[in-house]
């Protein structure tokens, strides 16, 4: 694979698809799990080079999946897209499979399971952006994305909808963001999400008893 031209062209396509793209999953978001990609990558001793296209181009499906209000899936859509760029840029194709394996099962609720080394990288670099303190300020632009209310420890959230008013941050930490640390893939993962989830735990704590006037 070459270098950091070819990277570069590739790089700045991937962030063309993110020109209207929504605070909770814009380009910002993308170049967290780079670092975090290339950070876990050394530890771990995978493959930097497929790691960092991996990286760029995980979530370039993600406006489909909004647009779509979640009816297509962004990791698929986006694999597929990926393949298209890499391909059109002449990377190898044994390098694009390892890429687009990567990028098709990075997402939480996936079908697809992370086999790869790089694949399990990639998705625990995601998924730690999702958590932590700047998961809790990315539930909160989702929620207002969508018009969600600011708490609602009064209701079942488990039983509540996505995309409406009930889609609160909160409603994000008990469906989707407590549980991630369960779903870490790597050992540098693993110990990167405790501090993280520890930090939301207090976090709502806190939120819902100031949200009752008792703090």
């Amino acid at each position: 694979m070459d270098g950091d031209g070819l990277f570069g062209a590739v790089r700045d396509e991937a962030q063309a698809f993110f020109s209207d793209a929504r605070g909770s999953h814009d380009w910002e978001h993308t170049e967290r799990v780079y670092a975090l990609c290339m950070s876990i990558g050394r530890e771990e001793g995978a493959d930097l080079d497929v790691l960092r296209f991996a990286a760029v181009l995980h979530d370039v499906g993600r406006g489909f999946e909004d647009e779509s209000k979640g009816r297509i899936c962004h990791a698929k859509k986006g694999a597929a897209i990926a393949r298209e760029v890499l391909l059109k840029h002449g990377v190898d194709d044994g390098k694009v499979d390892e890429i687009v394996h990567c990028i098709e099962c990075h997402r939480f609720r996936g079908g697809k399971v992370p086999i790869s080394l790089e694949a399990k990288v990639l998705f625990d670099a995601d998924k730690l952006d999702s958590i932590g303190a700047v998961g809790v300020g990315r539930a909160f632009l989702f929620a207002g994305e969508v018009g969600a209310r600011l708490h609602n420890g009064d209701v079942d959230v488990l039983k509540t909808e996505a995309y409406s008013r009930e889609d609160t941050a909160y409603r994000e930490f008990m469906v989707k963001l407590r549980k991630v640390k369960e779903r870490m893939l790597t050992s540098s993962g693993r110990r990167m999400a405790l501090g993280r989830h520890r930090f939301m735990v207090e976090f709502f704590e806190v939120l819902d008893k100031e949200v009752r006037g008792d703090l």
